[in-house]
């Protein structure tokens, strides 16, 4: 190698202090591998809220009449839930309708929020099943952490749902952020 090859210790040491400055600045959560990223009120109410409040879009764009507060995980940038075969968020991904509006917040049993929900920190999300082992696992292990009590409880239903079928991963990805 030719001397002119080799960093100088000055090169080397202004890199490292390049790549340590970068480290400590802040890097949003919500920056996935897919390069999509969220408003950050929403990361934050995301980092905070134990709830979304979720409704899909019907085929005609607007949304639907079902909405619902559900436990979630956020992962990536993306909001991860697992929810049974059956319920109507599974349904409408079934049924190829993969776009959604989630809001962050927690005002409760929907029935009893009303509309409230709707002053939250919110946006539109392209939705699929998600069926990796690794996300289902960050998914139990937040959720451990999330929802604690009664947690005991909770996670051999989860596990046993997602095993037999009868439990779905739906992961949102942030659309248009």
């Amino acid at each position: 190698m030719r001397s002119s090859d080799h960093l100088s210790r000055r090169e080397l040491l202004r890199g490292a202090t390049i790549l340590l400055a970068a480290a400590a600045l802040p890097f949003p959560r919500a920056l996935a591998a897919e390069g999509h990223s969220l408003p950050g009120i929403t990361v934050e109410a995301l980092d905070q809220s134990p709830l979304v409040y979720v409704s899909p879009f019907k085929s005609d764009g607007s949304e639907s009449r079902c909405h619902g507060e559900v436990w979630f995980f956020h992962d990536r940038g993306d909001v991860l839930l697992a929810t049974g075969k059956e319920t109507w968020k599974a349904r409408a991904v079934e049924q190829g309708l993969d776009r959604a509006r989630i809001w962050v917040a927690d005002f409760g049993p929907i029935g009893r929020a009303g509309e409230k929900y709707r002053s939250a920190p919110t946006f539109e999300a392209s939705a699929r099943f998600d069926s990796d082992r690794e996300a289902f696992e960050r998914l139990m292990t937040a959720y451990a952490g999330k929802y604690s009590e009664g947690w005991d409880k909770w996670e051999p239903r989860f596990r046993r749902g997602y095993e037999d079928g009868s439990r779905r991963v739906i992961r949102y990805t942030p659309v248009g952020a």
